[in-house]
């Protein structure tokens, strides 16, 4: 009797074997498993490359802010017939005297109020402890320098985080010139050839990718645009609206100081949604409990909450989610993530990314890109 050897199945037969055995459900969470860890993968290499390259990146994208609100400014000066040169002449200067006369004018307006802004914070700190001391806490003078030293440990704790991008940025005076000089000459060439230098990025892509690159590119370009624009309304809303509710106060308290250097800290903080106006609004509370009295400082943080109340419930709902299509609750945590992963900095451009990458993946899913395709992009070599 002839004993014969059973041939083993086809590696391929026994897998596809394997994968009928389990259940559909399990075989469909494996697939969106390995799927979203590969995403997952690529978006944590993306942003550790960002991180190690930061110096780079945080003056480019501020560029790129720039770039997005003066392009428009060209152009309108083109269409009137100024010659290409003249108009970004124009938009450069224009822009580094209008940024150089709010850093001068709040240079002069603290210069002048400090001395006496500190002399009052002196005397309303020793206040303070004064009556702290008498009040029915009974708290000793150890007491209280103890818990203010506590405190103070806090909010450096806290805030280490929030300022580690712009520490890291701006370390020394040779990396801040630096990042100046970058964000000039990188305005400076988007403004003088920004298409070209598109087209170039566009190629680098698969023939047959470049359509849909390109009209994703657009779409975002429109995107970032808008959300320049209306952030600079919202931020001169707020400015505007905490600066006159401060002088306002003022009035009834004999003068409030600084209000011009609170109004322009106000507009500056403004362009990082939701908490950026609150943060810049405490300085003007600050200063009325400080300079003035408590029931002043109510006033004014009555001030800072209905500014903060209009831009939450109107403008950001209605104008800044009109332009950026943007859920409010996702530009909370658009900010709030951005602030955990690089500071101020990743704070000011979590919205603008955020709003732009979701118009470019909703172009590119909905294949609109498919009957808008430009013919240059398909003609031209993909090393020209």
């Amino acid at each position: 009797m002839t004993l014969t050897r059973r041939k083993a199945p086809p590696i391929e037969q026994t897998r596809h074997g394997a994968e009928e055995s389990l259940p559909p459900g399990m075989r469909i969470a494996g697939a969106w498993s390995w799927r979203i860890l590969a995403i997952a993968g690529v978006v944590a290499l993306f942003i550790f490359l960002i991180t190690q390259l930061r110096d780079i990146v945080v003056p480019f994208m501020i560029a790129l802010l720039l770039a997005a609100l003066l392009v428009p400014f060209v152009q309108f000066l083109q269409r009137h017939r100024w010659p290409k040169w003249l108009a970004v002449a124009l938009a450069e200067v224009g822009l580094l005297a209008v940024v150089g006369g709010l850093v001068v004018l709040v240079v002069f307006q603290v210069r002048s109020g400090f001395p006496d802004l500190q002399k009052q914070s002196i005397q309303a700190y020793n206040d303070f402890k004064d009556y702290l001391l008498q009040s029915p806490l009974h708290l000793t003078e150890s007491d209280i320098n103890g818990y203010l030293g506590q405190a103070w440990t806090a909010i450096q704790k806290d805030s280490q985080q929030l300022f580690s991008g712009v520490v890291s940025v701006g370390s020394s005076a040779g990396h801040f010139l630096t990042g100046l000089l970058l964000v000039l000459f990188a305005t400076l060439f988007m403004l003088i050839d920004g298409k070209g230098i598109w087209h170039w990025v566009v190629r680098v892509f698969p023939r047959n990718a470049r359509p849909a690159i390109d009209g994703a590119g657009q779409a975002g370009w429109l995107t970032l645009t808008s959300f320049v624009k209306v952030q600079i309304l919202v931020a001169l809303i707020d400015a505007v609206g905490i600066g006159l509710g401060a002088y306002i106060v003022g009035l009834f308290f004999g003068g409030f100081p600084l209000v011009i250097p609170i109004a322009i800290a106000v507009f500056l903080g403004s362009f990082i949604p939701v908490i950026g106006a609150v943060l810049t609004g405490v300085l003007a509370v600050f200063v009325a409990l400080v300079y003035l009295n408590p029931f002043a400082a109510l006033l004014m943080l009555g001030v800072v909450i209905v500014v903060q109340q209009v831009e939450g419930h109107i403008l950001q709902p209605l104008v800044m989610g009109g332009a950026v299509k943007v859920h409010p609750l996702a530009v909370v945590f658009a900010v709030a993530a951005g602030g955990f992963l690089a500071g101020i900095p990743g704070a000011l451009f979590a919205v603008p990314v955020v709003a732009t990458l979701n118009v470019m993946i909703t172009y590119v899913a909905s294949g609109k890109w498919h009957a808008h395709r430009d013919p240059t992009l398909k003609d031209v070599p993909h090393d020209a």
